[in-house]
């Protein structure tokens, strides 16, 4: 497999002020560090008398590199729209010599433990949206897909998905394959074996049609294969756009054209109101 680029992020000293202003916990202590998930609150929020539905989301970086400011922008927007907004780390290469392994691991805990503590925090643990870019996605999709075996916290199979550009094939001619423990364990862990399966959560997927990184022919053969036995899986494709084409600080415009689709296909499912600025997409 030709080696994955790195890239650094755009903005990201600006990204890092902001999620200053998060509320964080440590959701998960490893003998490599604690991860922590950065809460954005609503307005007027009150965790004491309310219940509002999460979205959180898992960076993408191909397993590499530790970027929990990534989807910052979008938490603003959720929080705004009123729901709590979540941006979680996982364990990387980088910061805690980890892999896919530990970060479907990692994804799978702190979906439990959002469960676990809702009632503290004034979380729906009915509606949870999980969101991932690339390795992320792949990290959310595990935790959607495999089989709940930890029976002493509840399970971490969010109520919806959405998907950047993601890492759904990890077998011998998939994205990612080596970097696992062994082979067999990247082909276990493939999203795309894990399908088709009855009653998925609703998916939303968006991808360039230039990724060089992940190939959008990936997304195309893992929504139909998602949309198999009933489930709901909508593929929305962007003419040469790359693998980044969804950032905030990388493309403006497809910024705000995914994070409007984004938010109409939560008004679909019923989680939030329409939002009067994005009429075109109601």
């Amino acid at each position: 497999m030709n080696p994955i680029p790195n890239s650094p992020i755009i903005g990201e000293a600006r990204n890092q002020e902001l999620l200053e202003r998060a509320t964080s916990y440590v959701y998960e202590k490893t003998p490599q560090g604690d991860l922590s998930a950065h809460f954005f609150f609503p307005p007027d929020f009150d965790h004491t008398t309310q219940q509002r539905p999460v979205i959180i989301f898992f960076h993408g970086g191909v397993w590499d590199i530790s970027a929990p400011t990534q989807f910052i922008p979008h938490c603003h927007h959720f929080a705004s729209r009123g729901m709590i907004a979540i941006t979680a780390e996982y364990r990387t290469k980088v910061r805690q010599d980890g892999g896919p392994e530990e970060a479907a691991a990692d994804a799978k805990t702190v979906l439990s433990f959002l469960r676990f503590h809702a009632a503290q925090m004034g979380i729906d643990p009915n509606r949870i949206i999980a969101c991932g870019a690339a390795a992320g996605a792949h990290a959310v999709l595990c935790a959607t897909l495999h089989s709940h075996e930890n029976t002493e916290y509840p399970s971490p199979k969010p109520q919806g998905l959405i998907l950047f550009g993601p890492v759904t094939d990890t077998g011998p001619k998939g994205v990612g394959s080596d970097l696992f423990s062994t082979p067999k364990e990247a082909k276990t862990q493939s999203p795309h074996a894990h399908l088709p399966q009855k009653d998925l959560p609703p998916c939303l997927i968006f991808h360039g049609t230039a990724d060089r990184v992940v190939p959008i022919e990936s997304s195309v053969r893992f929504s139909k294969r998602y949309a198999r036995k009933g489930n709901r899986c909508e593929l929305m494709t962007f003419q040469n756009a790359g693998h980044t084409f969804f950032n905030y600080n990388s493309d403006e415009q497809n910024f705000g054209l995914t994070l409007h689709a984004a938010d109409h296909f939560l008004v679909e499912l019923g989680y939030l109101e329409p939002d009067p600025l994005a009429g075109e997409f109601q």
